[in-house]
């Protein structure tokens, strides 16, 4: 399958969105006007099927095109990619034949805007387990929890969130539900002024015995297990968060070379291009990304194109995720050695992205979930069995 960039996001678009992305940090503001523009150019409803009205691009391309946006307007593109993860995920179960969610999909060409309820305070394994509740009643469940970390909070209209339903306290299990914007009990808490990734406006959700109707109830699983539908949001949502830091990565790079050709020094009879020690940290920076390109290429290619990895898939994206993050860190923390000290102020787009990329480490799954799922699924035990000490 062949796919013009310029489809979805052309160079006009994407120049205006790094003009808009310094205010929006700066006055800790939401990018409206960055979604009215990615949504009239289709970039909400890429990864819907075609034959819905979307243009059915499958992981490698879609989040081509979030690693794309991540260059001119990070927040913009971590934010979004919320909405884009679900639409992705879906549009993989109708693929293979399951169309529980085609719902979704219509909703979303019909303009219903998608965000991400999993956040919990105490809850390190996020989707798997859930401190909120979920209690059955007729037509549907009772929901009450309190989420955090809730991208697109100005203008989602459903919330995906997960709750423990232990109604029947043998058989336990997490639901998965979508909870419309104007539902009775639902409150957003605005509590986003952060460090970094400010413009995504990732504010609270609590939900006080929210009724969510039969219609929305999307998956029972078991704690801990992944079922498709699980396995999808993990690998949609963690590497979209590889492919915004790749791309924040790649333009603290961009930033830097063309920083160094114009710098001068009185050590130096040329720019600071040449000078070895730029050139080396330079050399540095190179080879973290010609480690992370290939690794984001192929996990993504490999899941578009249905390898089997079998239970080594959620290893595969823990690691591709980690190593995006920290090797964006890596890269955009030399790339503010290099700036001069020009870099640490504000305004400078370095300063922005060097807070931006410190947010990485803080996105599921973290380096110590990354560790365990990694670790376990090598020595071959259940990500659910607990050590036993003595």
């Amino acid at each position: 399958m062949t796919h013009n960039p310029s489809i979805v996001l052309t160079e006009d678009l994407l120049a205006r969105c790094r003009a808009r992305a310094a205010n929006h940090d700066r006055d800790n503001t939401f990018f409206n006007e960055d979604l009215a523009e990615l949504s009239e150019a289709g970039y909400l409803r890429m990864a819907v099927p075609r034959k819905l009205g979307g243009l059915g691009l499958p992981m490698e391309l879609a989040h081509a095109e979030t690693r794309r946006l991540a260059r001119y307007a990070p927040a913009t593109a971590l934010a979004l990619n919320m909405h884009v993860y679900w639409t992705g995920m879906a549009a993989d179960l109708r693929r293979a034949g399951d169309r529980s969610l085609e719902w979704l999909l219509e909703e979303a060409i019909q303009g219903e805007i998608f965000a991400a309820g999993h956040g919990e305070i105490g809850n390190d394994l996020p989707v798997l387990m859930s401190t909120s509740r979920a209690e059955p009643v007729p037509g549907g469940y009772r929901v009450s929890g309190h989420k955090i970390f809730g991208s697109l909070a100005p203008v989602w209209t459903r919330l995906g969130v997960h709750a423990l339903d232990a109604s029947d306290p043998q058989n336990p299990r997490i639901v998965h539900l979508f909870v419309p914007r104007d539902s009775a009990g639902l409150t957003v808490k605005r509590t986003w002024d952060t460090l970094g990734m400010r413009a995504t406006q990732s504010d609270d959700t609590v939900m006080e015995d929210v009724f969510v109707p039969e219609h929305y109830v999307s998956r029972h699983v078991p704690p801990g297990e992944m079922d498709a539908f699980v396995l999808g949001i993990f690998a949609w949502g963690l590497l979209g968060f590889a492919s915004v830091y790749l791309g924040i990565a790649e333009r603290a790079m961009e930033l830097t070379v063309a920083g160094l050709h114009r710098k001068r020094a009185l050590g130096v009879s040329r720019s600071l291009a040449y000078h070895p020690h730029a050139q080396h940290t330079v050399a540095r920076m190179s080879l973290a990304l010609e480690a992370m390109i290939p690794h984001w290429e192929k996990t993504l290619r490999d899941w578009s194109q249905e390898v089997d990895h079998g239970p080594r898939w959620p290893a595969l994206i823990a690691a591709t995720k980690h190593h995006c993050v920290t090797g964006c860190w890596e890269v955009v923390d030399q790339a503010m050695d290099l700036s001069g000290g020009g870099g640490m102020f504000r305004g400078n787009e370095m300063e922005r992205l060097f807070r931006d990329a410190r947010c990485g480490r803080f996105h599921p799954a973290n380096s110590a979930l990354a560790h365990e799922i990694i670790g376990k699924t090598a020595l071959g035990i259940d990500m659910g069995e607990q050590p036993r000490w003595g």
